[in-house]
């Protein structure tokens, strides 16, 4: 009787897994913690390794679905398999190894947040097999939020469990680092290979890897990363990379026409092509999704008439940025606005917590960032304390931070209420969708010149239509209504804000 390898638990809400591939076959000789087959569930795809040597005998068939804890194959003979002898030639002297101290580090997916229940692996930045050092960057990792960088544990030769794209629960094994002291016992002869010792000398791991941003600007153009030449550190692809690799590209096009011509493909073809939806853009469709089902949101409008602050302005904004180091912009005189109108209406400034309104004494207020990799809302913290100078230089630091993937989940969470500018965009009327648990989102239109009437004579002004969405269970129809024409009258009269009336 042989011994029963039986599926493992891996997770808490998974309850079978399915068997997609088989790496030994029926009858093979197996080596203790060898990889024999790989076990997909609904979240992830997970590699098995064989608990003891001996022959491997399969009972349940690629393909087959399999509850937790039942058998799947048996390994049979005794736990002592003679490993393969090596080959006593001329060359094995010449081939590298690396002396192993002992041991292997199993790295996991760390807890990267309260709210974080996966990640996704965006990039390897070492490949198998590698010698890695301790704390040493290997490999890029992406949840619903941010993406983060994830260090060796320790000093050794690098086997990748998790490849590519793989999305792994929390906890899930991404790699093994078979642990060594990091010295070579011996190296290759340089007589025989001087190119391949040149190569290994010039091009660090990063050499050729592109960061997530530019993955994805090489790939909407159509752009190898063999293409391109990394600027970054030890030749990474960045993302102004990427962007000057798209300049040139249409450069050469237009140089030489006949040598760089694209394939083109006959304009009555229908093509498509599927990519697997990324965290972020999978938690934003569910948060979405959830906010329409279990909030009752509403939307109410109003005009802004912005001559007052477009004159104001014009005039300060030069020496405003020379003293400051900062533009000023329309975000600052919204956020000022909307912390003056929360205080008056705290409804506004409030969640809902099960069956309790939560109200908030402070404004953190979320700012919605367009990022490459989907919408982001960094929050700039009492921002009813800041001045004009400080919101502005907060805005420019979160809104970086984000298009560089970089932000923290502590700066994406604990917003009492958000601000949306969709007419960067050339948006003139949205209805914001509100940010959970958040229970009113302000929307930013853009601005165009229109006729209206003022004293009783019609003058061309510019106007910007401004949205409040909110939730109507906990904000009144009048509270809703009264905000918004409290932050219309600051805003057509910035020298309030200024003097706090």
């Amino acid at each position: 009787m042989g011994v029963p390898v039986k599926v493992p638990t891996v997770g808490e809400s998974i309850s079978e897994v399915t068997i997609a591939n088989w790496l030994k076959k029926d009858g093979d000789t197996v080596q203790q913690d060898e990889i024999i087959a790989e076990l997909e569930s609904d979240k992830a795809t997970f590699e098995l390794p064989a608990p003891s040597a001996g022959v491997l005998k399969i009972v349940r068939q690629k393909g087959d679905t399999v509850p937790i804890g039942e058998t799947i194959c048996e390994i049979e003979g005794s736990a002592q398999v003679t490993p393969k002898a090596e080959p006593k030639s001329s060359d094995t002297a010449a081939q590298p190894k690396t002396q192993v101290s002992g041991g292997t580090k199993e790295m996991k997916v760390p807890a990267v947040g309260e709210s974080i229940t996966e990640v996704t692996i965006s990039t390897w930045l070492k490949k198998d097999g590698d010698l890695v050092k301790l704390d040493e960057v290997i490999a890029e990792v992406e949840s619903d939020k941010a993406t983060f960088e994830l260090p060796a544990e320790a000093t050794g030769i690098l086997r990748i469990v998790a490849k590519e794209k793989d999305t792994l629960p929390i906890g899930g094994l991404i790699c093994r680092i078979e642990i060594t002291d990091g010295t070579a016992v011996s190296s290759q002869s340089s007589s025989n290979t001087p190119s391949v010792t040149a190569q290994n000398t010039d091009k660090s791991y990063a050499a050729g890897h592109a960061s997530p941003a530019a993955a994805k600007i090489l790939d909407e153009k159509g752009i190898s990363k063999e293409q391109v030449q990394g600027s970054g550190v030890g030749g990474r692809i960045t993302k102004e990379d990427a962007v000057k690799a798209q300049g040139a590209k249409q450069e050469a096009k237009s140089a030489t026409p006949a040598a760089n011509a694209p394939v083109v493909v006959d304009a009555s073809g229908r093509n498509q092509r599927r990519e697997k939806m990324t965290s972020l853009r999978k938690t934003i469709a569910k948060r979405l999704v959830s906010v329409k089902n279990e909030t009752a949101m509403l939307t109410t409008f109003n005009e802004v008439d912005m001559k007052p602050i477009m004159d104001l302005r014009s005039k300060y904004k030069d020496q405003f940025k020379e003293k400051y180091g900062v533009g000023l912009g329309f975000m600052s005189f919204f956020t000022k606005a909307v912390c003056v109108a929360l205080k008056e209406f705290p409804a506004v400034n409030a969640s809902i917590d099960k069956e309790e309104i939560v109200y908030h004494d402070y404004c953190d207020v979320s700012i919605a960032v367009s990022t490459p990799r989907g919408l982001v809302v960094p929050v700039i913290r009492n921002a009813d304390k800041l001045t004009f100078a400080q919101i502005e230089s907060e805005v420019v630091r979160l809104a970086t931070r984000g298009r560089d993937g970089k932000l923290s989940i502590e700066e994406m969470t604990g917003g009492t209420f958000s601000i949306t500018n969709g007419g960067v965009f050339g948006s003139m009327l949205s209805t914001p969708i509100l940010n959970p648990p958040q229970s009113a989102i302000l929307g930013m239109h853009n601005i165009v010149e229109r006729a209206v009437v003022k004293n009783g004579e019609v003058v061309v002004r510019p106007i910007m239509y401004v949205a409040l969405s909110y939730d109507h269970r906990i904000i009144d129809g009048r509270e809703s209504v009264s905000f918004l024409v409290r932050v219309k009258e600051m805003l057509e009269d910035p020298g309030r804000l200024i003097l706090g009336v």
